[in-house]
């Protein structure tokens, strides 16, 4: 373990804005969240500068660098407060992984951490075979679901907040690799299903295509929680900066992405891709994988993290089965964002990101 004192466009499909605390369709509650309005105005084009007009910040209509402008981040629940990042070992007895993980969580409650976040497929071996035989129906919970079940009971009992990594879901005929979030009462407060599935062919490295069985998400997902806005993405999801963008300009202190990069991208991107997710965005990112075994089908990286707002790893595992507990300081967000403020340097004139489930939700 390693600790430290420290032309985008996303199209959703999804006509209008639901925010269940995520912004899911099939979400069973929800409630909108006040949007701020909006008119879509083109930048300008092919402006030109001379000497005689310089271009001034003011000109620059950072605000208009996103589209709807920008939620501002809301004041977190609480300013300090522990995250436990459980790194599980996974085989394919699905009852002992579910009472596996019931004891990580456990322990990391002890040791103080409010949050806790699981790794991506952490109930079944990762690979499409299995996908199949170990998925759940979600929604209709119960012993249809008792991955979620376990989740949604300890999180009530230890009143706690859960990011539960992912699980494979059944829903409708589909097949989905789905993260449930739960809140201090034990409520599924969110539902991500990932979206970018992780197909891949890198010759005499790794060829997987989740995409054979699996179906991809349409929604990216934030919700409010008892330790802060938490904006979700699964594994692959973190490649694209574009979702990263979305949730910070929905207001997000917190990323939470529970992956399993493998043994040829993991040692080259994982930390790269959560260190630049932070310093671009000046918020937290946290990851969650499952440990390494080199005796399965598919071989996980590891090394769960903790990345801060200026891009700093505050705590990791290495590839073996872990449980390791860190801070999360919010009041480091305005302390970077005002020291560095790049937010408000975006150049509106030039570029623009377009949310376009917010908008088409006007």
């Amino acid at each position: 373990m390693r600790a430290s004192a420290s032309s985008p466009l996303l199209r959703s499909t999804t006509p209008t804005l639901r925010h269940s605390s995520s912004f899911h369709p099939h979400s069973s509650k929800s409630f909108f969240i006040p949007l701020p309005s909006f008119s879509p105005t083109p930048p300008t084009l092919n402006r030109t500068h001379t000497a005689s007009s310089p271009i001034m910040a003011s000109s620059f209509d950072p605000e208009r660098a996103r589209a709807p402008p920008p939620i501002p981040m809301p004041t977190p629940p609480l300013t300090k407060f522990k995250i436990g990042l459980c790194q599980l070992s996974v085989t394919p007895d699905k009852e002992r992984n579910i009472a596996h993980a019931r004891n990580a969580i456990e322990q990391a409650a002890q040791k103080g951490a409010q949050l806790v976040l699981l790794p991506e497929i952490w109930n079944s071996p990762y690979s499409n075979d299995s996908f199949p035989l170990y998925a759940e129906d979600i929604d209709a919970g119960g012993d249809a679901s008792p991955s979620t079940a376990m989740l949604s009971e300890v999180s009530r009992l230890l009143k706690i907040t859960i990011v539960g990594g992912s699980i494979p879901e059944r829903y409708e005929g589909r097949l989905y690799n789905t993260c449930c979030v739960f809140g201090t009462d034990g409520k599924l407060k969110a539902k991500h299903r990932k979206i970018h599935l992780f197909d891949i062919d890198i010759p005499g490295k790794i060829t997987f295509m989740e995409s054979k069985t699996l179906t991809a998400g349409e929604t990216p997902t934030i919700v409010d929680t008892e330790v802060g806005r938490i904006g979700i993405g699964i594994c692959y999801d973190i490649r694209f900066q574009e979702l990263a963008m979305i949730y910070a300009a929905r207001g997000a202190h917190l990323l939470c992405y529970p992956g399993a990069f493998n043994m040829t991208t993991g040692p080259l991107h994982w930390e790269l891709l959560q260190r630049a997710r932070c310093l671009y965005w000046q918020l937290y990112v946290a990851t969650c994988s499952p440990a390494r075994d080199t005796g399965s089908g598919y071989v996980a990286w590891g090394h769960s993290t903790l990345v801060g707002p200026f891009g700093e790893v505050l705590a990791t595992t290495e590839h073996e089965e872990a449980i390791i507990i860190a801070e999360i300081d919010y009041s480091l967000l305005e302390e970077r964002r005002t020291s560095l403020p790049f937010t408000k340097q975006r150049r509106g004139d030039l570029y623009q990101l377009v949310d376009f489930q917010r908008l088409n939700s006007q």
